[in-house]
């Protein structure tokens, strides 16, 4: 438990980094920083601890321009399971000394070491920024217009997605009054002059796909409300089926399929009758669906699970991935080696064993046991499907 380890070790303005304790929230860290200009920009599920951001190797809205945690982390202090205390590197921002340990431990969940400090990289606070919203008829054409801005290198900050069932849940949630079809947003950042510049580019190629009620703005109150309908896209859900739970999925795939896979995964939640909400980190090819769920239905919930499967495994055919940003964790042991393949995933055998040979740093995550062969009855599913349903930002 690292809550009171909550310390910012060192903010080194002229460096562009800073050394903190793992946890300290994100958001914390950010207002400590400000006074100097600064920002740190992975941004998770609010109140994430950088602790937490490590071992999920997270990511968050900011991606798309920043990069995910493992692009944003310098270096790490770890105690192994032996007791021993490893820094990983030191803070130069270039090294080719030994191997890469500290990618290591960022995304293993904790099964390898425990990570008790982290030098994190620093970015100045833009001059400017500026948001801006624009409707489509189809997922493709917002998907299209999402890849042709980084196919053509428009420096944005966020390009975020929303399809027509989020867009819904927030009008109601939210009382907000937008058109009821798939909603892009975007944040632009630099001086006024590249700021303009970026609504332009983004504007025109919108308009190319068919986009429709362009809106923008640069000053403060604007831009908060345009913003809205992502913030509040999560709990706005809550109300299209009152009494459910949110089972949030997490697949990533190249941004040229994702048009595709949005569209195979929504047919599916339409022949299943399950309500889900989608959000998508489109700059990227993130995408999450806020499955509204009965956990005590285990029916519903096996439903649920052969649908997440389904789109798990369209992902990784498309040469994406079974999580983005929310890491293995118990839910998706399964996928990996389908994903990685055996020998991918016997080589991470060999490393856990080798760093922790009697299994005591977070057992039964990210490998399945050797030998596992997985229960396929509806009420085992069910059971395991339960624990999985969880309150968990995108």
């Amino acid at each position: 438990d690292f809550a009171h380890m909550r310390d910012i070790v060192a903010i080194r303005p002229k460096d562009l980094d800073a050394t903190v304790q793992p946890g300290i929230s994100y958001n914390d860290l950010n207002e400590a920083l400000a006074e100097h200009g600064l920002f740190f920009p992975p941004d998770p599920g609010a109140g994430a601890s950088i602790g937490g951001m490590v071992g999920t190797s997270c990511a968050g809205t900011n991606a798309v321009r920043h990069g995910t945690m493992k692009e944003n982390v310098l270096n790490l202090k770890v105690v192994l399971a032996d007791g021993s205390v490893v820094q990983t590197r030191r803070r130069s921002r270039k090294s080719s000394a030994g191997y890469d340990l500290t990618h290591l431990f960022i995304g293993a969940e904790g099964t390898l070491g425990i990570v008790t400090e982290v030098s994190l990289k620093l970015h100045p606070i833009p001059e400017t920024t500026g948001v801006a919203t624009c409707s489509f008829e189809k997922i493709g054409e917002a998907t299209a217009t999402a890849a042709d801005i980084v196919s053509q290198a428009v420096p944005l900050g966020r390009i975020e997605l929303m399809d027509d069932v989020a867009v819904r849940a927030v009008n109601k949630g939210a009382g907000m009054s937008l058109p009821e079809k798939p909603l892009v947003l975007f944040e632009f950042a630099g001086t006024p002059t590249e700021v303009n510049d970026q609504i332009s580019k983004v504007q025109a190629i919108a308009c190319e796909h068919g986009g429709s009620s362009f809106v923008f703005a640069t000053d403060e109150e604007t831009k908060d409300d345009l913003w809205r309908a992502r913030k509040e896209a999560y709990w706005s859900a809550y109300t299209l089926r009152p009494n459910a739970e949110i089972w949030t999925t997490d697949v990533c795939v190249p941004i040229s399929s994702l048009e595709d896979v949005i569209e195979a995964t929504k047919k599916d939640l339409e022949a299943a009758g399950i309500i889900a909400p989608l959000v998508s980190h489109a700059g990227d090819g993130n995408f999450h669906l806020l499955m509204l769920v009965d956990p005590s239905n285990a029916a519903e919930l096996a439903q649920a699970g052969e649908l997440n499967r389904r789109m798990v495994h369209r992902a990784i055919a498309a040469d994406g991935t079974c999580t983005g940003e929310h890491g293995v964790g118990e839910g998706k042991m399964e996928f990996l080696e389908t994903e990685l393949g055996p020998e991918a995933v016997a080589l991470m055998r060999t490393l856990k064993r080798a760093l922790d040979p009697e299994n005591i740093l977070n057992p039964g995550k990210i490998l399945l046991p050797e030998g596992y062969v997985a229960d396929e009855s509806v009420e085992q599913d069910a059971t395991k499907l339960r624990a999985s349903v969880t309150s968990h930002s995108c």
